[in-house]
């Protein structure tokens, strides 16, 4: 951190690891000229527990369980980049009817993500009521999650080659419903929010980001999007089974806090508009790549007994990763979720190396805060919407 050396009563704050607005262990130390910020340096690791290391001391399914710890919001994103890694790198197929119950479970994980980025972000800049609004949408994401994967955080449900679980009996239903009420809901927050005078004076022309400025700093999702890129992964790579539902990736030029907000609140709107028509159109048959198996069987075969029929959630089988090297990618709601693997005809990794949208997205703070004021550090750091468990993803290099 430079100080400039022709003042000498500039003033440093240690904001955090403890602040109430740090979403998450995460310490910036400010210098300020009485109320400008001079400059601001983001100190990490206070939440750092190895998470790749673990990675290449795990076959892929033992490593499962953890890996819904670097984003608690969304964790179904980083269940599927897991599995995919090993899937494009086996060349795996994955079920139609799979891909669709993957599809829908990482929008409404997208939205849940978002909502959880909302009112968080509103209680920063002084507003307490959407934070209760959003939890009640929320809660209503999360019982559908329970019912299908029988928890309603840490999911522990996407398996190499499909899911863990059919979705349940009356669970299609439950969702048309959350559906149709979440998008009278949205339109409230926009009532309740956008057009607000006081939140609008509060974020509008505030952290702007030119569009060229994102692609140098490689800047990733709402942040990317909210400068005039348009580039959405789920377009451009066409994974799962994308490409089948008619959406708009949402956008705007303006590069502010406001911009990215709006940007938020249309990826709500649009993950609605793909998970309707993937219920509708939901095919039959296996939800996971040993069903597949199973069915294409004689009925003597192991994948015929009892106890692999009845067993709620089903363990994908070890497989030696072939000694090659891959980098696959998922548009999580943060920005471009990324994994790069390295196999060395093992069970275990040689190299599993992750790259997260949070982490990479927070470098970009130091300079969108100098020359700004104090009260706006909070309205820039919830825009770029962080989450400390991925940004402390480190291994121990």
């Amino acid at each position: 951190m430079t100080v400039p050396a022709t003042r000498k009563n500039f003033i440093i704050v240690n904001m955090g690891p403890h602040h109430p607005s740090m979403h998450g262990v995460l310490r910036l130390i400010v210098t300020l000229d009485g109320e400008d910020v001079i400059d601001c340096e983001p100190i990490l690791g206070y939440l750092h527990r190895g998470m790749e290391k673990i990675a290449e001391n795990q076959t892929i399914i033992q490593y499962l369980p953890y890996v819904t710890r670097w984003d608690s919001l969304a964790t179904m994103f980083t269940e599927a980049i897991t599995v995919n890694a090993p899937e494009r790198l086996e060349s795996v197929q994955v079920p139609k009817r799979a891909s669709y119950i993957r599809v829908i479970m990482l929008e409404l994980s997208r939205i849940a993500s978002h909502l959880l980025w909302l009112g968080p972000f509103m209680a920063d800049i002084g507003a307490q009521t959407p934070f209760f609004y959003i939890l009640r949408e929320r809660e209503l994401i999360y019982d559908l999650f329970e019912a299908a994967t029988g928890m309603r955080m840490m999911h522990n449900y996407f398996r190499i080659g499909g899911v863990a679980a059919d979705l349940p009996y009356g669970w299609i239903d439950k969702c048309f419903d959350f559906c149709d009420s979440f998008l009278t809901e949205v339109v409230e927050y926009q009532k309740l929010i956008t057009r607000n005078p006081i939140f609008l004076e509060r974020v509008e022309g505030v952290g702007i980001i030119g569009g060229e400025e994102t692609i140098n700093w490689g800047l990733s999702g709402p942040m990317l999007r909210a400068s005039g890129i348009q580039w959405d992964l789920r377009k451009v790579d066409r994974y799962e089974c994308y490409n089948k539902f008619d959406w708009e990736v949402k956008w705007q030029k303006e590069g502010d806090t406001l911009a990215r907000y709006l940007v938020r609140i249309g990826e709500m709107q649009e993950s609605i508009k793909i998970i309707q028509p993937a219920l509708e159109g939901i095919p039959g048959g296996p939800y996971e790549n040993l069903e597949n198996r199973r069915f294409h069987r004689t009925k003597d075969s192991k994948w015929n007994n009892f106890e692999y029929r009845f067993i709620t959630k089903k363990l994908s089988p070890n497989f030696e990763l072939l000694k090659q090297e891959l980098y696959v990618r998922v548009e999580a709601p943060k920005g471009e979720l990324g994994i790069s693997l390295i196999g060395d005809s093992s069970v275990f990794p040689w190299r599993w190396k992750i790259r997260p949208p949070g982490f990479i997205n927070l470098q970009i703070l130091p300079q969108l805060v100098k020359r700004m004021k104090l009260a706006d550090i909070m309205t820039i750091l919830g825009s770029i919407d962080i989450i400390m468990g991925e940004v402390d993803r480190l291994n121990d290099n």
